[in-house]
């Protein structure tokens, strides 16, 4: 199924949760020719260490999905204050919407459900009702997720975990977080391979599959 998509739209509450969620499956379906599209929500200023500018997360997203072989075209980045997405429930919605009716993509990569932060709830939510009609998959974010799913798994070669590990190195600003550590990464890669019998995966919750 992941070879007949096309046009694949990732959606990231903030700048790296699309890396962290799906990194090695975008660079997988770079690889084999879809066209990614990854939209962030929000730059997180207020949340940035001290001593960074408050354009920092806007520039090291760029440079962290060019990692993974995504046209600097197809990268939006919105600027939505962080942890004030339920305030912003309408505009977010409007948003997608508009996506869905000049994209169309095949499948559509969004936080769980089950995601406690209030910011990846509401883009969980609201990409529940913009792509009703097109495969919805929800990427694991294991901090953040108290229940999850494990229903699809992506299976990885290891250069797609190591342009992950690169990625995600790009973000300068975050190397302080402890799941940050590129051990962790490639762990949870190889954890979620082992289960299904292969080298590495991500996984995923379903929401919705469409076969055309």
């Amino acid at each position: 199924m992941i070879g007949a998509w096309k046009r694949v739209l990732v959606l990231a509450p903030h700048t790296d949760d699309g890396e962290f969620g799906a990194g090695g499956t975008m660079a997988r379906l770079v690889e084999g020719g879809a066209e990614v599209r990854y939209v962030a929500f929000s730059i997180a200023t207020r949340s940035l260490p001290e001593g960074f500018p408050p354009d920092t997360l806007a520039r090291e997203v760029r440079e962290a999905t060019t990692e993974l072989g995504i046209a600097p075209e197809n990268l939006t980045v919105h600027d939505f204050d962080v942890r004030t997405f339920p305030e912003h429930r309408q505009d977010i919605l409007e948003l997608l919407v508009a996506l869905w009716e000049e994209w169309r993509p095949d499948a559509v990569f969004q936080p769980s459900l089950h995601d406690i932060h209030q910011d990846h709830q509401v883009i969980a939510a609201e990409g529940l009702r913009a792509f009703k009609r097109t495969t919805i998959l929800g990427y694991e974010i294991p901090w953040n997720n108290f229940d999850f799913a494990y229903q699809a798994y992506i299976s990885l070669q290891r250069p797609h975990v190591e342009k992950k590990v690169a990625a995600l190195a790009k973000y300068e600003s975050q190397q302080h977080r402890r799941y940050s550590d590129p051990e962790y990464i490639r762990n949870v890669a190889r954890t979620h391979g082992i289960n299904v019998n292969r080298e590495f995966a991500e996984v995923f919750e379903v929401y919705r599959v469409v076969v055309a």
